[in-house]
Order: structure tokens, then C-alpha cells, then sequence
């Protein structure tokens, strides 16, 4: 009765059994003789061999999501294994994020289809980090999987740690922290207020490189991995090449406040037969129930031949502001690309004022501007209110007339911006806002530029949106240095951010010449 309640709220479809065998702390042997231990849900009354749908997650087989996902979807029929990866909550060896999930994967895969209880045929299914490691999988498997059912995720997450080039400190700082203590934290997650308080301090500590001390008071080492390196440094662990050419059928969800939502859409872009659902969410549990009834949806479409359920357009995304569901058949959907130039005195507008100059401002990297809601692991994500902020001195606006009408923009945003500074170095944040009659500034898309001593005019790849601006509010574009502590300050030196502890106050100049893209839909 209580997992009957529980599929309820979750909007699951009424379940097939009640009746669930759980094996627990199966061993599966690794080449290297390491073993990773899993459970295995089975629904009872089901005769002979079924297949599996495998969960790879680092977060513990008893932490609430894993038996979320493992008792919904066996009472949907489905059997399910859910894996600890290597290194955590009993599962042997060390754990290294992103980098042993392939051999691990693959070694799972081969285990599970040699069961007497696995008729051959495998799925995966599984969110955030469980995600990655289907695309740790699914791609170089000889015998393809049969589903794919991925949860605000992306192949290449390692894209994430660097977003424009710079480092997403509170994200990274977060995540590595999380993984350090959980296994000694009750139900598998630090709740603790101290904790919390100490982790959110800990992202103002110079020098960067020894944050994780502050933070949990032990290194960890994947936080000084991705201090210390670029991107390249992590090659091996970004999928997106091999994913191009994936033809597993697989099923996305994510969300316009997604930290992953740029990669999770160029995957499914890259993809032959895939579906998306961008909904209203961030990496939340509004995502993670969405997910569960997409991958119910696309399980009984690939593994009981549902046809019923592959009804649907390729794109499903919900217009923000607008309280609907719109489909389309590729992303991006049809929208007229259309520019919004920046101009003196705060003006913002559909025509370019031809007025020459330029406005000015001056980040401090001891007092950077702040974080205030976006994309975030954690946190006050989403939508909040940015009049506090936009007050400030290094926080440049610009405003456009009230709109005449509703205005849908749906699609890629990208900000091209006439810039220079004193020093040569900087960050470029750039961010879209609506603002209602009552002069409520509310965020709605944006993305961040790590410059280069030479530039002059630069483009910044705001985050996609689907989002309504309704008749009689106005657009707004802040522009700044820094977003701290979701990025990592910009010290003004060039010093890596890894050792540096000083800074110097760096001068923006901001031309008029400035302009953003919307994709205006159609």
C-alpha cells in the first residue's frame, strides 16, 4: 500500500504488482578482481528470465532516490539492479569521479547479461551522476542497450566544471564536499546546518587550492583535480564524442535551470532517436519525479513493446510564465533570430541607437558581485528577485520600453559585447531579466565569458530558454564581472585561480555596439 501511495504522488501510472523481491549486496566481479556490490529488484509472479535495468550510482543503494527508482519501477514490472560504483557504500576500490565508469560499466554490463535471471536484454535509467554513467556505457557496448532513460545529465559533465572558461566554484566546491562525507553522514547526505555553513565560507578561502580543507577539513582530490587542470585534463571522461554516434533509443529530461541543460541538449542534438522534456525545474526534485515518469514511459516503449508510448513529438518543453507544454519535432524549434541592442543612458532596444561610446564599471575581486539565483547544485537556484543586486556599482543595466504585446523566445540566447579592461583580464557576466510593472526584476537566462588579454569583442553563450514575456513588462540585461560564488572570482592578475590571493581592481569598458540574440518563436 505504501509504494501504491508513493507512485501515486509521483503521477506514476497504476502499478502492475505490489509484490517486489529485493536481493541485496550481489557481488560483481571487475577484471582487476574488485568487487561492486549491487541489489536487484525483481517483481514476484513473473516467470523465467527478464531484463534488467541497471542503476550505477555513487550515492548508496539505500539512499532514498535509488530505492525510489528501484521500487517504482519493479513494480511497473521492470527488473532492476542498482550498483554502488567503485569506491562507495561497500562497493571495492577507490573512487575516482568520471574516470573508471566506462571499464565499470562495461564489465556490469557483460556480469548482468550472463545471469540466469537476465534474458540479455539491458536498459539503463538513473539521474545526475547515475546519468553520466550511462553515457559511460551506452555508447561502446558490442551488444547495443536497449534504452537509455537519462535524468538532468550529460556526457560530457566535465564541461560543466568550466563553464566560458572559468571555474564553477560553488557547484564544484559542493558536489566535492558532498562526496567526501556522505558515507559518514546520516541517510547518506550531511544535513547538518554547521556543515552547510562551513562549505558556503569555505568558498571565499584563499587560496582556492586548499578550500577543501576549509570546507570538510580533509583534501579531496577530485576538488584539486579540477583546480589545478583545464578541460583537457579530462579527455577520457567526456562521452560526447562517442555519444554523436549513438543509436540506443534514449529519453532526456532536464530543466531550464539545469546546470547540465546546454550539454543535455546538444547531446540529444548529436542523438538518432532520442526524446526531450525541458521542463520548469532545476537539478531538483521536480526533475528527478519527471524523470521517473519518462522512464517508465520509455522502458514499457522498448522493453514491453508499449507503442502507445512513443506517441509524442521528439521535444517537449514548457513555456515559462506562459503555464504550457509545447512540441516540436527538433531543437532548436522555429524561431526568428532577433536582436536586442544595449545602448547609452540603460537603454535597451529592438534598433541600434547608432550613439558611440561606451558605459563603465569596476569589479573588485575582495568584494565580487554575488550570486544571485541561475543554474545551481544546490542553493537558491531558479528565478529570484534581482533589484538588490542590480543597485549595485559594478552590476551595469540596461532596460527596454514596455513590450506592446506577449513575447515567446524559445531557443539558443548568445550576447555578442564590445569589451576591454585595464588589466587585460577578467570575466564577463551577461544575464536576461524580466521585469513586471511593478518593477520586480526576476532572472531568466546567462552565461559567463573568461577573457583573454586581446579581446575586444567577445560572444557569451547564455543558457537556452523557452520563456514568456507577457504584454507590459520590459526586458533587462545586467552586465558584470563576476557571479561569485557560482564562478570562481577573477583576481584581475592572470594568476591561476588555484594559487592566487591577491587581486587588483580591474575597469570594464562596455561599448554600445553590444547586442544580444533572442530566438523569437515563430
Amino acid at each position: 500500500m505504501i509504494g501504491r501511495l508513493i507512485d501515486r504522488l509521483m503521477g506514476l501510472p497504476q502499478a502492475r504488482t505490489d509484490a517486489v523481491t529485493v536481493t541485496r549486496n550481489l557481488r560483481v566481479p571487475m577484471p582487476d578482481g574488485t568487487l561492486l556490490l549491487a541489489d536487484r529488484y525483481r517483481p514476484q509472479g513473473v516467470a523465467g528470465p527478464l531484463p534488467v535495468v541497471l542503476i550505477r550510482t555513487p550515492y548508496g543503494r539505500a539512499n532514498l532516490e535509488s530505492r525510489l527508482l528501484g521500487g517504482a519501477l519493479s513494480r511497473q514490472g521492470f527488473q532492476v539492479v542498482a550498483q554502488s560504483v567503485r569506491g562507495t557504500f561497500g562497493s571495492g576500490g577507490t573512487f575516482m569521479p568520471f574516470a573508471q565508469e566506462r571499464a565499470d560499466g562495461l564489465a556490469t554490463a557483460a556480469w548482468l547479461r550472463a545471469q540466469p535471471w537476465c534474458d540479455g536484454r539491458l536498459a539503463t535509467a538513473g539521474n545526475s551522476y547515475g546519468g553520466y554513467t550511462q553515457w559511460a556505457l551506452g555508447p561502446y557496448l558490442e551488444q547495443p542497450l536497449s534504452a537509455m532513460c537519462l535524468g538532468i545529465t550529460a556526457s560530457g559533465l566535465v564541461n560543466t566544471f568550466y563553464p566560458g572558461g572559468t571555474l564553477a566554484l560553488h557547484n564544484l566546491l559542493g558536489w566535492s564536499s558532498l562526496i567526501t562525507v556522505q558515507e559518514s553522514a546520516p541517510l547518506g547526505a550531511p544535513i547538518s546546518p554547521l556543515y552547510h555553513r562551513k562549505v558556503e565560507r569555505a568558498k571565499r578561502h584563499l587560496p582556492l587550492a586548499t578550500a577543501d580543507l576549509a570546507a570538510v577539513g580533509r583534501p579531496s582530490a577530485f576538488f584539486r583535480d579540477v583546480v589545478d587542470h583545464d578541460r583537457a585534463f579530462w579527455a577520457e571522461s567526456d562521452h560526447s564524442p562517442a555519444a554523436a554516434g549513438l543509436t540506443t533509443p534514449a529519453s532526456m529530461v532536464s530543466g531550464w535551470y539545469d546546470i547540465f541543460l546546454p550539454e543535455t541538449i546538444a547531446d540529444f542534438a548529436a542523438g538518432r532517436n532520442n526524446r526531450i522534456t525541458i521542463g520548469p525545474w532545476g537539478h531538483d526534485a521536480g526533475a528527478i519525479r519527471a524523470g521517473l515518469i519518462d522512464a517508465v514511459s520509455w522502458l514499457r516503449a522498448h522493453l514491453m513493446d508499449d507503442g502507445a508510448q512513443l506517441r509524442r513529438a521528439p521535444v517537449r518543453l514548457h513555456l515559462q510564465n506562459a503555464r504550457q507544454w509545447l512540441d516540436f519535432d527538433s531543437w532548436p524549434p522555429p524561431a526568428t533570430p532577433t536582436t536586442l541592442h544595449l545602448g547609452p543612458r540603460g537603454g535597451l532596444g529592438w534598433e541600434a541607437t547608432g550613439e558611440p561610446g561606451h558605459d563603465s564599471f569596476v569589479h573588485d575581486p575582495a568584494d565580487p558581485a554575488p550570486t544571485v539565483g541561475g543554474p545551481l547544485l544546490g542553493g537558491k537556484g531558479g528565478q529570484r528577485d534581482q533589484r538588490e543586486l542590480e543597485r549595485r556599482r559594478d552590476v551595469l543595466v540596461y532596460t527596454s520600453a514596455p513590450l506592446p504585446r506577449d513575447l515567446d523566445l524559445v531557443g539558443p540566447v548568445t550576447a555578442r559585447v564590445a569589451v576591454r579592461t585595464d588589466t587585460g583580464f577578467g570575466d564577463l557576466f551577461v544575464r536576461l531579466c524580466d521585469v513586471d510593472q511593478a518593477g520586480l526584476s526576476r532572472n531568466v537566462t546567462d552565461g559567463v565569458l573568461r577573457l583573454a588579454p586581446d579581446d575586444d569583442e567577445v560572444t557569451v553563450e547564455l543558457f537556452p530558454t523557452g520563456y514568456r514575456f507577457l504584454r507590459g513588462h520590459r526586458l533587462r540585461v545586467q552586465v558584470s564581472g563576476a557571479c561569485f560564488p557560482r564562478f570562481a572570482r577573477n583576481h584581475g592578475t592572470g594568476e591561476p585561480a588555484a594559487s592566487a590571493v591577491a587581486g587588483k581592481r580591474v575597469s570594464y569598458e562596455i561599448g554600445h555596439t553590444s547586442a544580444l540574440t533572442l530566438p523569437v518563436l515563430t
